[in-house]
């Protein structure tokens, strides 16, 4: 009997540890999912598509275009609620509140007051939750409790002329944020415990785009899209390893975040086409070799997904397109519909689930020979310029003021 017991504990602990593994890959902890790469794991396509999803909660959380972060059961949502910038832990599977925390931000001018809220979205990782406030107050929480850790309003109201638009990283016990204006403002590494800046890079002001890591011959860098160039930042010690210019802000807006493919970073941006450069270290340097440029096809406010050696966007004319990685060619363009260049691109396995800022999931097939469009589905009565958060079966749809749980059967 006694041995039965330990058997029966044994395949307990077994099936506990394998539940917690399958809920870990099902995670979306921070911008654009575990690795910041749009790729989300677990989703299983479903034989025939639906018409309509099943809702299984809808809470009204406050305005903004974060996208939440899922890591277990817990959901954490940034938004705005009247003069206040709020940061919500959520249970994932009822939507109810487990924390909040709040504090006073001055509000969101325009041209920007269509979007009031926050847009940059919340990283969660080594027991904190780190989220950059629209007007540029960073702030660092206890994920568990809600508890304040540490909040830097150093540049508080020092933001570009949009506001914000970049979402932290967390790596290595830091908090990576580029803070401040046009022409003021660092990227800087914050002690995630506590707060105090590691090292700071000033050689230019951020955009609105959102910072990766990549390793390039041993050395982690930190990738970003600043105003005006593409960088990588040594994450160690914030020394600048390269640098190639950008199209300076303006009529042009840099939003997308960079793409990392080995040693190959990809980018893009409104007016500028899709370019991409091969970083190798020369001696004790580093530089970034181009290696194809693709003038006629960029994105505004999207991010394209890389598959399999394909690259699948957005364009900022508001058609989806096909790129090939390895040269830059185009593959096909969908130039018969027109959207907003608004818009969410996810890897999903088998297939790609796009979210444009209509409301409707569109479910693409990931080939190079033409744009084939699979299913499409009405997840939100209002306009969405969050990601979808895809995990498993669910995937949580953030709205201008909402957020919904929605299942495929």
């Amino acid at each position: 009997m006694k041995h039965a017991n330990r058997s029966i504990g044994a395949m307990a602990g077994g099936l506990i540890l394998f539940c917690a593994a399958c809920a870990f890959a099902q995670d979306w902890p921070q911008w654009r999912g575990p690795d910041r790469d749009g790729k989300a794991a677990g989703f299983t396509a479903p034989q025939t598509w639906p018409t309509e999803l099943k809702q299984g909660w809808k809470v009204t959380v406050g305005a903004g275009d974060a996208t939440p972060a899922l890591v277990g059961d817990k959901l954490y949502v940034f938004a705005r609620q009247g003069d206040e910038e709020v940061i919500l832990c959520l249970n994932a599977a009822d939507g109810k509140e487990v924390w909040r925390d709040k504090y006073a931000a001055q509000a969101v001018t325009p041209p920007s007051s269509r979007h009031p809220g926050p847009r940059g979205s919340p990283a969660v990782a080594d027991g904190k939750v780190v989220a950059l406030g629209a007007t540029g107050i960073l702030s660092c929480l206890d994920a568990a409790s809600g508890k304040v850790a540490w909040r830097n309003e150093e540049f508080a109201n020092v933001v570009p002329k949009f506001f914000t638009g970049m979402s932290p990283m967390i790596v290595d016990g830091m908090c990576i944020a580029h803070l401040g204006g046009s022409g003021n403002g660092p990227l800087i590494a914050f002690d995630l415990a506590t707060g105090a800046a590691k090292w700071k890079w000033d050689g230019d002001g951020p955009a609105y785009a959102s910072p990766v890591l990549m390793t390039a011959d041993g050395v982690k860098q930190i990738v970003t899209v600043t105003e005006k160039n593409v960088v990588g930042v040594g994450l160690a010690d914030g020394k600048l390893l390269w640098q190639i210019a950008a199209a300076p802000q303006g009529r042009v807006y840099n939003s997308a975040t960079p793409i990392v493919d080995g040693q190959t970073v990809i980018y893009t941006g409104q007016g500028q086409g899709t370019k991409a450069v091969k970083i190798e270290k020369q001696g004790e340097a580093f530089a970034a070799k181009e290696l194809w440029s693709n003038p006629d096809l960029g994105t505004g406010f999207n991010t394209p997904a890389l598959k399999d050696g394909l690259l699948f966007g957005l364009s900022d004319k508001g058609s989806f397109f096909c790129l090939k990685a390895d040269s830059g060619q185009t593959a096909w363009t969908d130039a018969a519909t027109r959207r907003e260049n608004f818009g969410a691109i996810i890897d999903a396995g088998s297939v790609l689930l796009a979210l444009p800022s209509d409301g409707q999931l569109i479910v693409i097939k990931p080939a190079d020979q033409a744009y084939t469009e699979l299913a499409r589905i009405k997840v939100a009565d209002a306009q969405t310029y969050a990601h979808p958060v895809v995990a498993g079966n669910r995937i949580f749809v953030r709205d201008l003021d909402s957020v919904a749980l929605l299942t495929f059967e």
